[in-house]
């Protein structure tokens, strides 16, 4: 079985440049209306059979278009929801540099709680565990191989490729994922195989049937909570990251 991770389109959080979190009623901006439309086109080639995306509004308005024009109603699953970034939800990024939590989210990702949030190990757990139900669900249904989307925002989707790649969730920081860029990764019954990562071009096809062998003023160094605007973004960050 194949997941497409679809991170929604860039928000008006990102371009803001505050940390939107779970915040109601952020929706994509301009720019993440034509990235939502532009993946009808992206995986035109694909036959997807189901479509899972997290509760908030960005990642509805993201797969809206695909399901609209493959005739599926997505699934919701609040598993897959952005992280609770607790008293760090909605504050501009250039506040939170200070904060003594931000080099533990840089450096030691594992033991990062957020205050009166939660914590990003607790974020991997449960959405991984999304991820392969989901998984084992269309196997069930469908009897063989297929391709499926779930949408989702930069540390989650982050978070289960470090799994995928059997690296700690120390790691995880080294991993893009851009607004609307897709990563995919097939599960097999030994090991996961990480087919994509932050792919923001138009020729997926060499997914159909794929297998293993197919195939604001933050430091560069660091990286922003909840993903990045991505590197046709107008954000002033040295890393080509900026906030979810």
């Amino acid at each position: 079985m194949t997941v497409i991770l679809l991170r929604h389109g860039r928000s008006t959080a990102n371009t803001s440049g505050t940390l939107a979190g779970r915040t109601p009623g952020v929706d994509l901006d301009d720019r993440g209306r034509e990235q939502a439309a532009s993946v009808v086109e992206r995986l035109a080639a694909l036959e997807l059979a189901a479509i899972v995306r997290s509760p908030l509004l960005r990642c509805e308005s993201t797969v809206g278009p695909l399901a609209g024009a493959r005739g599926l109603t997505p699934v919701v699953d609040d598993a897959l929801v952005e992280v609770d970034y607790g008293q760090w939800t909605g504050r501009p990024i250039k506040d939170l540099l200070g904060e003594p939590l931000w080099k533990v989210v840089q450096q030691h990702p594992s033991a990062a709680v957020f205050p009166d949030g939660e914590g990003l190990a607790q974020v991997q757990a449960r959405a991984v565990a999304a991820v392969r139900a989901h998984d084992a669900r269309l196997a069930a249904e469908h009897g063989k191989d297929v391709l499926w989307v779930a949408c989702s925002h930069g540390d989650v989707i982050k978070s289960v490729l470090a799994d995928a790649l059997g690296a700690h969730l120390d790691g995880f920081q080294r991993i893009v994922a851009e607004p609307a860029s897709i990563s995919v990764v097939r599960y097999t019954a030994t090991r996961p195989f990480v087919l994509r990562m932050n792919d923001t071009g138009a020729d997926l096809s060499g997914l159909n049937g794929a297998g293993p062998a197919k195939g604001a003023g933050v430091g560069a160094s660091d990286a922003v909570p909840g993903g990045g605007v991505g590197t046709d973004g107008k954000a002033d960050n040295e890393g080509g990251t900026d906030p979810e």
